[in-house]
């Protein structure tokens, strides 16, 4: 046996119950991992404390890890030349004039999501430096501008053809077994996908809903009417907010173009650096197209060339407009930086506690992901209640890791496999298996960005409360009760899919039950909108 058993359920659920009852992430998520190398280690605290901080400086050391450390950091720096040069205050202001209210706020917050649909990283932390004064200015809650970037992140991801998350979703489908039976190439099975992908889609709809009818409930309610007195994050409450920064005031020179430029720099660095980055790869004499550029690109090479290149221009930039001196540029880009610090530290901690959960023993871990194939092969199902159970399993495992991505990688080998082989057995054949596969795959990824989505340990959820200067825990806390709705609406259309081997019944079933759902938790939470 190479997992812990039940222990290995210890290190997330401490790590998550004492997040939500101490607000203290740090500490929280710290604990989590120390449990969690306590029972590797056998109880011996000298074996734990050495493996603690091997563990660590293994994943701050990581390449992959690294690039991504280095694309935050940098992002940070870039905002800190923003706002020390006016530009971010210029755009804001600028923005204003066609933005009237809280309404348009969110709703071009939540299109700007939609926009940036190449990388979850990218859309939270960009998508927030801009819209962050532009929602101060309309007195948007930070909260709620963290739930528009998180919602529209990695649901949009997810269901984008192009983007990062795609080649982790393709090469899982690749490699597993019963793939090959289904006659269908990887990306045609992922595009077939999309519909069944309930959550993902709801979410983003609700998101359109909620910033549209001004209707909140639970904590977000609460954060809502903090906002409209002027107090747009509950630091008291929720601990400090990162990505604070000190904008540049009465800087003449400071226009909106001086934001829009290097964000537009950095949108297009960005997605030319995709390719670029399987290019650089091949070997002479190989060809490569554009689609594959995409499909094979390693998204933390591609987001660390986007950041460094777009700097350089912007440095460039504001020295020839005199908007900077040398000085004043190295200090703000350094103070950009020391705002991330908060995030990045998380990140670490958030990649620490993922490796001690889902590793198996002989790799460190304590193998959670063993004991859920365990549960699962263990069960006797038909097949309509296959995609629930693994829509929630799925859920769990990926807010227990705080990762969709390891999520993706535990369960799509086992899940399609397991719906082709139920549905072989049932007598299905042809394109009948291949709807039962899409149905329990769609079912997974629906799962993992659900648990990503609500998990306090998510990288997604960590950058998008640093995009939005919002502190994680306020985030968190807001963010879960409209997470859990979606979910369970998702959940019972994703069991309405199943029955009637149909994604389209799956939505209208989901989106019927959202509806009236959703304005009768609302009927007394209506904010009063300006026009």
């Amino acid at each position: 046996m190479d997992n812990a058993g039940f222990l290995a359920f210890i290190p997330p659920v401490l790590a998550i119950v004492l997040a939500l009852l101490t607000k203290d992430v740090l500490v929280s998520i710290t604990l989590g991992i120390v449990s969690g190398v306590l029972i590797v280690a056998g109880g011996d605290p000298l074996t734990a404390f050495i493996k603690l901080t091997d563990l660590m400086a293994d994943k701050a050391g990581d390449a992959w890890n690294i690039r991504i450390l280095l694309f935050c950091g940098l992002l940070g720096g870039l905002v800190g030349l923003l706002s020390r040069a006016g530009s971010a205050r210029a755009f804001g202001l600028w923005a204003a004039r066609a933005i009237k209210g809280r309404r348009s706020a969110q709703l071009f917050t939540w299109l700007c999501g939609l926009l940036i649909f190449i990388d979850d990283y990218f859309n939270s932390l960009a998508v927030g430096s801009v819209m962050k004064p532009i929602s101060d200015t309309r007195g948007v809650s930070r909260a709620k501008l963290a739930y528009i970037l998180d919602s529209t992140a990695a649901p949009i991801c997810i269901i984008a053809p192009v983007s990062s998350w795609v080649v982790t979703v393709i090469s899982q489908i690749r490699a597993s077994s019963g793939f090959s039976e289904l006659g269908v190439s990887e990306m045609s099975f992922f595009v077939m996908l999309i519909p069944y992908n309930v959550y993902a889609l709801l979410a983003l709809f609700m998101v359109f809903v909620v910033a549209a009818t001004g209707r909140d409930f639970g904590p977000m309610a609460v954060s809502e009417r903090r906002a409209a007195q002027g107090l747009f994050c509950n630091q008291e409450q929720y601990g400090p907010a990162p990505g604070q920064l000190d904008e540049g005031e009465g800087n003449s020179r400071a226009a909106w173009y001086d934001m829009a430029f290097p964000m537009l720099v950095l949108l297009v660095a960005c997605i030319v650096a995709f390719p670029l980055s399987t290019w650089l790869g091949i070997k002479p004499g190989e060809s490569m197209t554009l689609v594959d550029g995409f499909r094979n690109a390693d998204a933390s090479k591609a987001l660390l060339y986007g950041i460094v290149f777009t700097l350089g221009v912007t440095w460039l930039y504001f020295m020839a407009r005199r908007m900077l001196s040398i000085r004043d540029a190295s200090e703000s880009f350094i103070e950009g930086i020391k705002s991330m610090t908060p995030a990045l530290i998380i990140l670490i901690l958030a990649w620490s506690i993922g490796h001690v959960i889902s590793k198996p023993l002989s790799q460190g871990g304590l193998g959670l992901p063993l004991v859920i194939d365990a549960l699962l092969k263990g069960s006797e199902l038909p097949f309509w209640v296959l995609p629930l159970c693994v829509f929630f399993i799925s859920g769990g495992i990926a807010f227990a890791t705080g990762t969709s991505w390891g999520t993706f990688g535990i369960m799509i080998p086992i899940v399609l496999p397991t719906a082709v082989s139920l549905a072989s057995g049932m007598g299905y054949t042809g394109e009948d298996v291949l709807q039962c596969a899409l149905i329990a795959v769609g079912a997974v990824l629906s799962g993992a960005v659900f648990g990503d989505h609500s998990s306090p340990i998510s990288d997604t959820t960590i950058l998008s409360s640093a995009g939005a200067g919002c502190p994680h825990l306020e985030h968190v806390a807001t963010q879960i009760p409209y997470a859990f709705f979606v979910a369970l609406c998702s959940g019972a259309g994703i069991v309405t899919g199943a029955w009637s081997m149909s994604a389209w019944a799956a939505l209208a079933v989901a989106l019927a039950l959202f509806l009236p759902s959703f304005f009768y938790l609302t009927r007394n939470r209506v904010q009063e909108y300006r026009s």
